[in-house]
């Protein structure tokens, strides 16, 4: 009589687990065919006048992809099942709050791109996006000084950037394998 109670339980237990809804963590899935293995990801174009952005969101483009662990990333499109391509079309910077002596105290960091995710043997267009934007804001930290220099808001400001850097290879790679 136990054994068959245990029994019955057993079945109970599997027949939940069997019924599981199948959702994955966000951010880890990917719904790109199986035969996409091997991603070409040449440095994106910069057509703004800010010096070599286009080389750090390249890198973190084909980090996260890495990342993911299922994709062998190439710097260039030969020998790759696909071909992330992307240009870099303005970058702003804005101040938006300011001292009481009416200096820039505040500042939001605008990226606008466009990427396109081609599969190289249909030349197909998988994935795109003409006008990507993302927007950081930081303070400057003047610690009480009126006057700030140059490298110190420099510094600020590429910090700023590779927050915005790391946002946008997230969120280019996620929309490319788990929108698709």
């Amino acid at each position: 009589m136990w054994f068959s109670r245990i029994a019955a339980a057993g079945a109970i237990v599997l027949a939940l687990l069997s019924t599981s809804c199948g959702y994955a963590l966000a951010g880890r899935g990917s719904f790109l065919p199986t035969d996409i293995r091997v991603i070409g990801i040449p440095q994106l174009v910069n057509n703004t006048t800010f010096f070599q952005v286009e080389q750090v969101l390249t890198e973190k483009v084909r980090t996260e992809f890495i990342g993911r662990g299922k994709y062998s990333v190439l710097a260039e499109p030969t020998g790759a099942d696909a071909v992330l391509t992307g240009q870099v079309l303005s970058i702003t910077v804005t101040p938006i709050g300011f001292t009481g002596e009416q200096l820039a105290s505040r500042y939001a960091f605008t990226l606008t791109m466009r990427v396109e995710f081609t599969d190289t043997r249909t030349n197909r267009v998988l994935w795109s996006n003409d006008a990507l934007t993302f927007r950081e804001e930081y303070d400057l930290n003047t610690r009480g000084n009126t006057n700030i220099e140059g490298s110190a808001f420099l510094d600020q400001e590429r910090s700023s950037f590779d927050r915005i850097a790391t946002d946008v290879a997230r969120t280019v790679v996620t929309a490319i394998v788990e929108a698709f």
